[in-house]
């Protein structure tokens, strides 16, 4: 069994270096992954690549004081596999910055044929204070020759609602409804993990039965106890954006598009 095919092509597709660190996983997609009718949920995606990194980090032997927090991922879907479906999840270091880096996840098929890729952008910073620090020597020893030297940009350049300051894109957006917050959303660093996040994009995507070629989540403030999100949503032709917001602060942004 597979996911639905969408129209991505396989040209989204970002190939594996040509030299350099990558590493492999395997994954079943079980019952607690997947939606009603058994595909896999985005969330659950999600998670799947934070394992994937965290996995490769320690396979890697680095040990360093820091902690890495993703600013932005974004999906390129050509299906979404089903419960009882046997992936190959394959990431490597696709491009780095001065205190950030690119990672790149392809979950495939038991043919080998690739369902989604992720590329997510990882800021790095401090464990003592929060605070952004360089990539190390020894990051770039493990990760530098599958970067290849490529350059990426830790940017956020989603539109924000017109109903915050500084609104720039969106011109009828949705009225704000609450987003509950659960116990279970919070991590070790004290915040909502970026996993979470994409349960916005399943709640639309739940109500519009439909499902995006590409999807894009950027992280702009981290979600703390305490904070009452609100989602406000803009549905466009054949775009959706999102955005969880305390008061006017964007805390995220999702852009969904057909």
């Amino acid at each position: 069994m597979t996911g639905s095919v969408k129209n991505a092509g396989m040209e989204m597709f970002r190939p594996g270096p040509a030299s350099g660190r990558v590493y492999t996983a395997r994954r079943i997609v079980r019952s607690t992954d997947v939606v009603p009718s058994g595909r896999l949920r985005l969330d659950a995606l999600a998670r799947y690549l934070q394992t994937a990194a965290e996995d490769d980090l320690a396979d890697s032997g680095l040990t360093e004081p820091v902690v890495w927090l993703v600013r932005r991922c974004e999906l390129r879907i050509r299906a979404l596999p089903v419960m009882g479906e046997r992936l190959t999840v394959t990431t490597f270091c696709s491009g780095t910055g001065p205190r950030w880096a690119e990672r790149t996840t392809t979950l495939s098929g038991a043919d080998g044929a690739p369902f989604v890729q992720a590329s997510a952008v990882w800021a790095v910073v401090s464990r003592a204070d929060g605070r952004p620090v360089p990539l190390s020597a020894d990051f770039l020893t493990a990760y530098g020759e599958s970067a290849g030297g490529r350059v990426v940009s830790a940017r956020l350049t989603h539109p924000r609602p017109a109903a915050t300051n500084g609104g720039n894109g969106s011109a009828n957006p949705s009225q704000p409804r609450g987003w509950p917050l659960r116990a279970v959303d919070f991590d070790t660093a004290g915040h909502v993990n970026n996993a979470v996040h994409w349960a916005v994009v399943e709640d639309e995507l739940a109500a519009g039965a439909w499902m995006p070629s590409a999807a894009e989540i950027e992280y702009h403030r981290a979600i703390l106890p305490g904070c009452t999100p609100e989602l406000v949503t803009d549905r466009r032709e054949g775009e959706t954006v999102l955005w969880l917001l305390a008061g006017n602060q964007v805390l995220a942004s999702a852009k969904l598009s057909q």
